[in-house]
């Protein structure tokens, strides 16, 4: 199945939650709703058509323009297809659903973007710091991020 076909299904489905798209680039994406991901992901996985039941990478960006974005690289281990989703929301009040429930390997990667840079996974079971110290000030991969100069009365070496 190519990139066409997987947009023009899922805009058949979804409508305007597929909000945009590049299906000509060297890895297809195709923007969706910060608020349809877990429903839209779970279509994807259990269709049998798509079956798009491996999450290969899970991450967050800092786009610097006031938005901060989840990118989602899925593969279909049985009809070798494979496209890159991407959610974008604002920076001021972080927000996606959770896809954890789809592919058990979504929660590390959820954590992990949560820590590194404020996205906050509604419904994640688990949503904590996993590489920074629990009460570590700021989410250190946002473009705007300034190092603390101290760490309970330690200098950080930066």
């Amino acid at each position: 199945m190519t990139a066409q076909d997987i947009h023009d299904k899922l805009k058949a489905a979804f409508g305007d939650a597929v909000q945009d798209a590049k299906l000509d680039a060297m890895q297809p994406w195709i923007r969706i709703a910060p608020n349809r991901t877990a429903e839209i992901c779970a279509w994807l996985h259990d269709q049998p058509e798509m079956k798009l039941d491996y999450l290969m990478c899970l991450s967050g960006m800092d786009y610097n323009n006031g938005k901060l974005g989840v990118v989602y690289h899925l593969s279909s281990i049985e009809h070798k297809h494979k496209i890159v989703l991407k959610t974008e929301c604002p920076k001021e009040d972080p927000h996606v659903l959770t896809v954890s429930g789809v592919w058990g390997t979504a929660n590390w990667h959820e954590r992990e973007a949560y820590d590194m840079y404020g996205i906050i996974f509604d419904g994640h079971p688990d949503l904590r710091r996993l590489l920074m110290p629990d009460d570590w000030d700021g989410h250190p991969l946002r473009k705007d991020y300034k190092v603390q100069e101290f760490y309970h009365g330690m200098k950080v070496p930066y």
